[in-house]
Parts: C-alpha cells; structure tokens; sequence
C-alpha cells in the first residue's frame, strides 16, 4: 500500500466546487505532457523544492492564460529549432514570424517570472 505523507484527500471530497475544472485559459487547455514538461525543466533550473514546483505551476498557469496553446507550440519550436546548427537553422532564428513568437513567449514568461516568483 502507497501511502502520502502530508497529503489529505479530504478537503478534495468536500470543495464546494470542483476542484479539477480550470477556468478558460489555464494549463489545463495544455496538454499534460507539456506542462509536466514545462514544470520539470522550471524546477531543474529553480531548485528541486516545494517552493519551486508551487512556482513553476503557477508560471505555466500564467503563461497558458496570456498565450493559446498553439501559439506557445510554435514559440517553443522555434526556440529547439533555432538551436541546432547549420545555414537552415537560421530560418528558424532569423524570420519574421520566429522573432515575433519568441518575443510573444519572452513576454508571457516574463509576466509569469513577475507574478509567480
């Protein structure tokens, strides 16, 4: 048997609400891979504490309340992409379109760093 220490599913039962329904614009329009994706690479640079992943969920929060999932996808290709070397890769540091979504990313985490840490 599993047991958690410090960890009671009590208040869970008896929320008023539902406590698993997020209101529009939260992680939960994320798929959960990316989150936990997000959370953990957060936590690598933050430190492996409570306090950091109670921080790094609420950055993804943020983030996902400023930015619709698809554009978050594009800004983050970009960003792996534009990491790799080679004449192509510069497509994917130089555009236009590349600059604009890592601008729009910069900024939603930068509100997430202001509002969360």
């Amino acid at each position: 048997m599993i047991r958690y220490v410090g960890f009671s599913i009590l208040p869970l039962l008896l929320a008023p609400t539902p406590v698993l329904a997020n209101p529009a614009g939260v992680a939960g329009d994320y798929p959960t891979a990316t989150v936990v994706d997000y959370v953990l690479g957060c936590m690598q640079t933050n430190g492996q504490t409570r306090q950091a992943l109670e921080s790094c969920s609420c950055s993804i929060d943020v983030i996902a309340s400023i930015l619709p999932y698809d554009h978050y996808e594009r800004a983050e290709t970009f960003k792996s992409m534009s990491l790799t070397t080679g004449e192509n890769a510069g497509l994917f540091r130089e555009s236009a379109p590349a600059k604009a979504a890592r601008t729009e990313l910069k900024r939603a985490q930068a509100e997430a760093d202001v509002r969360c840490f």
